[in-house]
């Protein structure tokens, strides 16, 4: 595939006009991922779209440079410059074009910040991620939100947390290493079970540490009536640190499943004739764990389990699974669910 000559890397000189007055911060040397360079200061017409060179650039120094990279050579770290999330190439546009043919993931770069003054919700929301990165020393991308003031919440958690591992080990604790324990034992665990109970498909434009900011807010921080589903204060204690104990001990794939389970009867009429196929094709459904024929103004008894979230009612599973796989059965008239308030089963019982 040829490269599109009309086409070129972002211009850096363009995106820095956007931002009014800067301050430039240098990063040293460090390791950035190839996909985030997207643009060059200077040679931007140089490189198409997906930064390969174009036809009237000279490919002898391009072809040396990758017979450099898989001979595995050590090159000099390129030039970058960074406006939030993206990096422009001041110098190394042919080392970075060879990174990305031939499939390198990471390059050495040295990276001068571009810290912008705009007072844009995209900006501020940067600078306190910054911020929150550098004071706990957390891998940086492993927490993304989508909200302003968010991640000055969890630094507050964090320091909670301090507090509570200095009382119990009677020694101050620092604070990136209570940032670590937190992360590891009250916030991966609660990520795991809102991702483990789909919560996350409801809100398709929130991240997991979106919902796990809102959930522990409205859990921890200020108890109240909430939207998000019934049942989920068995599973959650009311505190962050007696959360945390009842995770501490389990790994991730034995955290419990954000799911409840539904029990519900079906009484069902049918056309008499296709009472054994109605049957059959009933028992059939994972759902379904028993189906009896029974005598009197119904014609079957069936009792299902569902599974849903927290974040559905009862009644809307029920009447989606009855919709979707029990009325579709051929010889089915007419349906009646029952939902039991309380139950009690012997244990051992067996009809």
């Amino acid at each position: 595939m040829e490269p599109n000559t009309e086409s070129h890397v972002d211009s850096f000189n363009e995106q820095q006009e956007k931002e009014g007055k800067v301050e430039f911060v240098d990063h040293g040397i460090m390791t950035v991922a190839v996909e985030k360079i997207i643009g060059s200061v200077g040679k931007y017409h140089d490189f198409d779209s997906q930064f390969r060179p174009k036809r009237q650039i000279s490919s002898k120094r391009f072809s040396d440079i990758k017979r450099a990279m898989r001979s595995g050579r050590p090159l000099p770290p390129v030039k970058l410059y960074q406006i939030r999330n993206d990096y422009y190439v001041l110098d190394g546009n042919h080392r970075v074009a060879a990174s990305k043919e031939l499939g390198r993931t990471d390059i050495q770069a040295k990276v001068i910040e571009l810290l912008s003054s705009l007072n844009t919700m995209e900006n501020l929301l940067y600078i306190e991620k910054k911020k929150f990165y550098e004071n706990t020393g957390l891998p940086p991308q492993n927490i993304l939100l989508t909200e302003i003031g968010k991640y000055n919440y969890l630094e507050v958690q964090i320091k909670a947390h301090k507090n509570h591992l200095t009382l119990i080990s009677g020694t101050e604790t620092d604070f990136k290493k209570a940032a670590e324990d937190w992360y590891n034992t009250i916030f991966l665990p609660l990520t795991a079970l809102i991702k483990n109970g789909q919560l996350d498909k409801h809100f398709p434009r929130r991240t997991l540490a979106d919902l796990y900011a809102y959930i522990s807010y409205h859990h921890w921080e200020r108890p109240s009536s909430r939207q998000y589903g019934i049942g989920i204060d068995r599973l959650i204690p009311r505190s962050m640190e007696a959360f945390r104990s009842a995770m501490l001990e389990k790994t991730i794939p034995d955290y419990p499943e954000m799911k409840r389970s539904i029990t519900a009867f079906i009484m069902i009429n049918m056309d008499t004739s296709t009472n054994v196929k109605v049957i059959d094709k009933l028992f059939a459904l994972d759902e379904v764990q028993e189906v009896h024929s029974v005598h009197g103004t119904i014609d079957i008894l069936a009792k299902i389990i569902l599974k849903r979230d927290f974040l559905a009612s009862d009644a809307e599973i029920i009447a989606e699974f009855v919709d979707q796989k029990i009325r579709k059965i051929h010889g089915i008239n007419r349906t009646q669910t029952i939902i039991p308030g309380i139950s009690k089963v012997k244990e051992g019982f067996f009809c």
